[in-house]
Parts: structure tokens; C-alpha cells; sequence
């Protein structure tokens, strides 16, 4: 079975109260859909810092957002992942202030996880951006994850 690492907006989408904004209520909609027809292909995991960005804010979106995650396989951030991550930002893969997104980057490659899923389009499912990622994750000895919205991998079916 296919690993998943969810990245924190995945968590916050899947949580939140519906939205007014089109972009965002179709987002919190595939994320729904991904999360109920498609997540019990794959063995889920987050790290601490989606633990830790998961609670952060209002306390009751944060109840919700860390319930979700009760159970999911949390992988550690060790010295491997810090030295990735600081490559990610260093080699130009990522901008400076993108530390915690450099962070879920390299958690996901070190433990060898298939695919990361995120709507963090800006600087993790960025076209722009994942080749240069994926090029320091293999110059450093790391399978990049593939990095994926849920539209992006909701699977095949029959019907398609």
C-alpha cells in the first residue's frame, strides 16, 4: 500500500467550515471526496509539524483538524530531514520563508513516502517549483514524493 504524507492544509481543508470563496469551497470539496473514497487506498502519515500546525489558531478548528489525524502514523523529523530541508531552501528548490514547507518536503523524502499530498500550490504543488525539488531531493540520495492535490490523485476508475 502506497504512502501518503497529508500536509497541514490538507487537514485544515478537510475541517473547515464551508466557504463562500469558490476557489476554496471546491477545494474543501475534493478534499472531502479524497478523504472519504480514496484515502483507504493508502497508509496515511503526518509529522510533528502537521501535529503542531494542526493545533495551532481557534481551538475548536483546531479539535477538529487534530481528530482527524488521531491515529495517523507520525513520522519523525530527524538530522537527515533537517540537512534536506535546509538543502531545499539553500540550492533554490524553496524561498527562505518557506522553511516549514522545505520541513514537509524533506520529511516526505527521507522516509521514503510515495506521494505528498497538500493545496499548498505557492511553493509545494507549484509546477515551477517541483523539478528543482525533486533535482536537490536526488542530489542529496532522496526519492522526491510525488507531490499532489487531491484532484491530482483521486485514482482511476472504471468509469474513466
Amino acid at each position: 500500500m502506497a504512502k501518503v504524507y497529508i500536509e497541514t492544509s490538507i487537514d485544515s481543508y478537510l475541517t473547515a467550515r464551508p466557504s463562500s470563496n469558490l476557489i476554496a469551497a471546491a477545494w474543501q470539496k475534493e478534499t472531502t471526496d479524497w478523504w472519504e473514497s480514496q484515502r483507504h487506498r493508502f497508509s496515511l502519515c503526518v509529522s510533528d509539524l502537521v501535529i503542531e500546525e494542526a493545533g495551532r489558531g481557534d481551538k475548536g478548528a483546531a479539535r477538529r483538524r487534530l481528530a482527524k489525524l488521531a491515529g495517523v502514523e507520525v513520522l519523525p523529523l530527524n538530522e537527515q530531514v533537517l540537512i534536506l530541508s535546509k538543502a531545499l531552501i539553500g540550492e533554490g528548490g524553496l524561498p527562505e520563508k518557506a522553511i516549514d514547507d522545505a520541513l514537509h518536503i524533506a520529511i516526505a523524502a527521507v522516509h521514503g513516502v510515495g506521494y505528498l499530498l497538500t493545496w499548498n500550490c505557492r511553493h509545494i504543488a507549484n509546477a515551477e517549483t517541483r523539478p528543482k525539488i525533486r533535482s536537490i531531493c536526488l542530489t542529496h540520495g532522496f526519492q522526491c514524493p510525488e507531490i499532489a492535490t487531491p484532484t491530482e490523485l483521486m485514482g482511476v476508475t472504471e468509469d474513466d
